[in-house]
This record gives structure tokens, C-alpha cells and sequence, in this order.
């Protein structure tokens, strides 16, 4: 009989984009969906965070000690890293070279967890400055967040995995590939509509059927936890006949 024991465990770092990923048909209650009696997945994700804050609770929230590590790890952060510095030295802001070290320690520590332990990261979305004016009731000169600022920290994440060889996801390419996408993929000019995430599952999802990882850890390629015959499955209206329930993902799915 199949047991929990061979679950797999996806685990997902990062700010509001990632703290805010089950609300609003966000992209990890997609992923939750596909990944039902297939995965675990593991949200820590930390409203207002940047990379910086990140560092200081990597061992905690990444254990090298466990028992049990990551099938997968998601990581997202820069949007916060990315918005102007205040004159205090206070706030979000990280400088771009210190971003650029601070996802490198994150990216070492992560990959180094186990042999089996696959990465991806995410880079900063496009934000839609008309938006979030609107939002917070500021004028477009006292705006934090660019959607320049937000390229740079994003083209800076992109160069950082494609150095250390770990697979990114360019939000701010991939999401102003969308037309509209300044108005269908965000709810406050900032965080995700259900556009903005089903764009991003999809992504996700593409880097997990076409990457040559194995196991393969596209939803289709997982086993279902208990998916054997059992006497208690449903039976068809012939009473003989019986029907596995996990089965029924393949036609509500396809």
C-alpha cells in the first residue's frame, strides 16, 4: 500500500506574492488542485519581506538538519528589494548589488539541501504605477515601485540563475506578454489577480513537465497516495465495476 512517506514536498519562500498565493484564485491554490493526493505544498511566505530579511531566517525555514527536504523549492523576492530607498535608510529597499548576493546565499543554501532537491525562482512582476496610485491615493511622483525599478531587479534575478544554473521564471517578461496586462493581472497594481496567477501556475507548470528532473515532478508524472484497488472503492451502477475516484483528475483536468 502506498504511504505518505512517498509524498512529495514542495516548499515555497517569499514575500506577499507568496503569502498571498492561496487567496483569490492565486497560483498556488491552482497548484494545490493539480497536486492533491500527489504533493505537499508548503507556503512560507512573508508580506513586506526582501531578500535581506530573508537571509535571517533561511536556516529556519530551510533546515539543513531535517529529516525530510524539499522535493521543490519556489523563492520569490525583489519586489520589495526594488522600491526606492527612503531618506531614513529605513523601509523594503535593498540596493542591487546587495540583492544580487543576498538571492545568491539564498540560491546556494536552497540547492544544497539534498541531492533530490529542485529550485526555481521567481523573478520581480511589472507593476502598473496608475494602479497603485489609485490604490494608495499618491501622486505618481511620490510612487515607491517603478515598473523600471522592477525590470532591473528582475533582469538581475534572471542573470543570477542563469549563472548559477538554477531555472527562473521572468515575471516581468512573462506577464506583459498578456495583453492588458497592466489592468487583467493585478488587483492593486502590485499583487496578483486570478489572470496575474494563472499565468504564473502555468509557467510553473511548464517548467515541471519539460525539465528533464527526475522524478519528473509535473502533477502527471507524480503517483496518487493511495490510488490502489480497494474494496471500498465506488461502484458503477452494474455493481461489479468499480471506480477509482483519483482517476476522475484525468477527466476534470483534460
Amino acid at each position: 500500500m502506498a504511504g505518505t512517506d512517498q509524498r512529495a514536498k514542495f516548499v515555497v519562500f517569499g514575500s506577499s506574492i507568496v503569502q498571498y498565493a492561496f487567496h483569490n484564485n492565486g497560483w498556488l491554490s491552482i497548484l494545490a488542485d493539480l497536486y492533491s493526493r500527489k504533493a505537499d505544498i508548503v507556503l512560507r511566505g512573508y508580506a513586506g519581506w526582501n531578500s535581506r530579511r530573508a537571509l535571517q531566517v533561511l536556516d529556519k525555514v530551510f533546515p539543513k538538519t531535517a529529516d525530510v527536504h524539499p522535493d521543490l523549492v519556489i523563492v520569490y523576492f525583489g519586489g520589495n528589494d526594488s522600491m526606492k530607498p527612503h531618506p531614513s535608510g529605513l523601509g523594503p529597499h535593498v540596493p542591487i548589488a546587495e540583492y544580487v548576493e543576498n538571492m545568491k546565499e539564498i540560491a546556494h543554501h536552497v540547492t544544497s539541501l539534498s541531492e533530490k532537491t529542485r529550485v526555481i525562482f521567481l523573478s520581480s512582476p511589472p507593476v502598473n504605477e496608475a494602479q497603485i496610485c489609485k490604490y494608495l491615493c499618491v501622486k505618481l511622483d511620490e510612487l515607491q515601485r517603478t515598473n523600471e525599478l522592477s525590470r532591473v531587479y528582475a533582469k538581475a534575478c534572471v542573470e543570477i540563475c542563469k549563472e548559477l544554473n538554477i531555472k527562473v521564471i521572468d515575471l516581468w517578461s512573462v506577464l506583459q506578454k498578456q495583453d492588458d496586462w497592466s489592468t487583467v493581472c493585478f488587483t492593486d497594481g502590485i499583487h496578483l489577480s486570478p489572470e496575474g496567477s494563472r499565468i504564473v501556475a502555468n509557467e510553473i507548470l511548464a517548467i515541471l513537465q519539460e525539465t528533464d528532473w527526475e522524478p519528473n515532478l509535473h502533477w502527471k508524472s507524480l503517483s496518487s497516495e493511495f490510488s490502489e484497488d480497494s474494496p471500498y472503492d465506488l461502484l458503477a451502477f452494474d455493481g461489479k465495476t468499480t471506480l477509482n475516484v483519483s482517476d476522475w483528475d484525468f477527466y476534470r483536468r483534460n
